[in-house]
């Protein structure tokens, strides 16, 4: 069992609304909803704050976690369709699935012709890595910015403000990974 499914058994089992435990706990809905359904593992403040809601401790919510993960996973090209969108023209494909609970986060990075990501600033200690795959990008980490085209790759400190715009005439496509995981 993991965290997902366990918080969603104790709010079962004391019939609990997931509105509800959003209200009473402080965390999201919409982060809820992803924990329960395994799409992200969530924070330890957060399960600190849902079992607390829950009248159980947290050595209680992870008591029987299953801790052992695969090994191997694959994924097939038909069910790659989670997405994370930063505007109408950007976005990540993610290559894995459960994303939140692995070490990194592998996704393709897309933007339209013109196009510019969200600026982010993903919390301490997370790095990223840029591969350009095809078309070219100019991307803005703290006060610098590079320029990259096919072929070329960048490696930096994420917890840097950074966005990335598509300064050529076709989709730019990259592969990007980040580690630990963070949307």
């Amino acid at each position: 069992m993991n965290v997902g499914k366990k918080i969603r058994s104790l709010r079962k089992e004391q019939k609990i609304t997931l509105r509800t435990l959003s209200d009473q706990s402080g965390v999201a809905l919409a982060t809820l909803s992803r924990i329960e359904t395994d799409k992200m593992t969530g924070t330890v403040e957060s399960h600190q704050a849902v079992a607390k809601t829950l009248g159980v401790s947290l050595s209680q919510l992870y008591g029987d976690i299953d801790t052992d993960q695969k090994q191997v996973e694959f994924q097939s090209i038909k069910n790659r369709t989670d997405a994370y969108l930063h505007n109408d023209k950007a976005s990540y494909l993610m290559l894995t699935s459960n994303v939140l609970s692995k070490k990194m986060m592998p996704v393709i990075l897309k933007i339209a012709p013109k196009g510019k990501s969200t600026k982010e600033e993903l919390p301490k200690n997370t790095e990223k890595f840029i591969y350009i795959l095809k078309g070219q990008c100019e991307v803005s980490v703290g006060n610098q910015t590079h320029s990259l085209k096919r072929g070329e790759t960048l490696y930096f400190d994420a917890s840097l403000a950074h966005c990335f715009t598509n300064t050529g005439a076709e989709e730019l496509q990259a592969v990007c990974v980040i580690t630990p995981p963070a949307l």
